[in-house]
């Protein structure tokens, strides 16, 4: 997610404004299988008011806190808990068990393939965050670059440029302005991981998380479900109800790209992974939102033990629970790949599925967790090609492909990586973590090879 013009992401003084957040608040609790009978009326109203008094604002506030009381429907076909004792109690009975690490050479090639996979997809994605595909298309196209396989070029028309929403000012993420990895949350999230774990230790708690947060990260540098949990840390509501008060984001993306350096940390054991990162993501996320980042940093975990991604895949599945939302959607794709279903095809597939020009689907857990499975399966195995098959289809184009670009550069290692997708970063990230304005990708990862313990 971009770092420019956040404020629109539940900045204002209260936390619901605005009927689009009403609109994901339905779509959201309808996924949630929540029996809304009893506050559709009140939702209808809401939603042909201004909600520009502080009445409206109160009563708004007031349906949320309503909404997380409701039961769910009968029948509901999800098995969805929160809670890492109940997620755990539902698992599918088959799970990839730990294996021995890989020797000290290999573990730290793997870790700096890791560190360097996911700044690079996450470097090529920037410049299309928020694009929809067919601008994404049209842009690409009009440079005879399509499909997509570098860096995003400069050269390009103005006016083409605008109506497909590229920011031509934007240098250092196009192809002729790179000399490093900008500042990305998506990057900021994954040295946040290491800092609490070096502060914390391995026996970090959900309240270690928010406690850094609060003292690292200034508010506006966070969006959407961890800005709204971070103004309820700020209010003494700690985590887990930090989650879901009045958070209309609570499945969102942003706790699966949290997940990386908790994957990163546990070489062939999928589970601990899982258990560290759903300490990160309680904080901020409940269900399914919770369940893409134990996914991606139980795939990591995996990765360095297995080098099928359809293997990897699975064991991240084999951490959440069997019955839910994020399983079905990856068992989905999952069937396309058996299938042998053209890769265009599985594109077309997620698109009539998951609408990208409604921003509770274009920023969902689910949806970009169907992406970057899509990316590695059809990927095979080829790093740019893997990068590229998580951007073009659109949605949250720099997380998936910093999560595809991490999964992948942790299976291959460093040195199997092509040089023209990590040397014109040269070996530099910029974060907005205090005390890690500028750092190396080499020295993060060789951090996380000590922390392994």
């Amino acid at each position: 997610m971009p770092l420019g013009a956040r404020t629109n992401w539940a900045s204002q003084p209260w936390m619901l404004v605005e009927h689009n957040d009403l609109e994901v608040e339905w779509q959201q609790a309808t996924e949630e299988g929540r029996d809304l009978a009893s506050v559709e009326a009140e939702f209808a109203d809401l939603r042909a008011s201004q909600l520009d008094t502080e009445e409206l604002r109160v009563r708004a506030e007031a349906l949320l806190d309503r909404v997380q009381e409701l039961p769910l429907v009968a029948g509901y076909a999800h098995e969805e808990p929160s809670d890492l004792d109940g997620i755990r109690a539902v698992r599918p009975e088959a799970a990839l068990p730990p294996k021995g690490r890989p020797d000290r050479a290999t573990l730290e090639d793997k870790a700096l393939g890791a560190w360097c996979g996911r700044a690079s997809g996450c470097l090529l994605g920037k410049p299309a965050e928020g694009r929809r595909r067919w601008q994404i298309e049209k842009y690409l196209k009009a440079q005879s670059r399509w499909p997509l396989d570098d860096y995003f070029s400069l050269q390009a028309d103005a006016e083409l440029a605008r109506e497909c929403g590229f920011d031509l000012s934007w240098r250092a993420a196009y192809t002729e302005g790179i000399d490093h990895m900008p500042e990305d949350d998506d990057t900021n999230y994954t040295v946040t991981g290491l800092a609490i774990y070096k502060q914390s230790g391995p026996g970090f708690t959900p309240v270690d998380v928010a406690r850094f947060w609060l003292s690292n990260i200034p508010i506006f540098h966070v969006c959407t479900a961890e800005r709204v949990a971070y103004r309820n840390l700020v209010d003494g509501i700690g985590p887990p109800a930090s989650a879901a008060c009045r958070n209309v984001y609570r499945e969102w993306i942003g706790a699966q790209i949290r997940a990386d350096f908790f994957g990163y940390v546990c070489p062939g054991d999928p589970e601990r992974a899982a258990g560290l990162a759903w300490r990160d993501a309680c904080i901020s996320h409940v269900k399914n939102g919770i369940y893409g980042e134990m996914w991606v940093a139980a795939m990591l975990a995996a990765a360095y033990v297995t080098d099928d991604p359809e293997a990897v895949i699975r064991a991240g599945m084999a951490q959440i629970p069997a019955r839910c939302r994020l399983t079905a959607g990856l068992e989905h794709v999952l069937g396309l790949w058996q299938r042998r279903v053209d890769y265009w095809e599985a594109v077309e597939d997620l698109h009539a599925r998951w609408k990208e020009d409604r921003s509770h689907d274009w920023c969902h857990t689910i949806s970009n967790a169907e992406v970057v499975a899509m990316a590695l399966l059809w990927g095979e195995r080829d790093f740019g090609r893997t990068i590229c098959y998580s951007v073009m289809p659109g949605f949250d184009t720099d997380c998936n492909g910093a999560t595809s670009g991490s999964v992948l550069g942790l299976m291959l290692g460093r040195k199997a990586l092509p040089e023209r997708w990590i040397a014109p970063m040269n070996d530099t990230l910029m974060t907005g973590v205090a005390g890690y304005h500028k750092v190396s990708l080499t020295a993060v990862a060789q951090e996380t090879v000590e922390l392994m313990g």
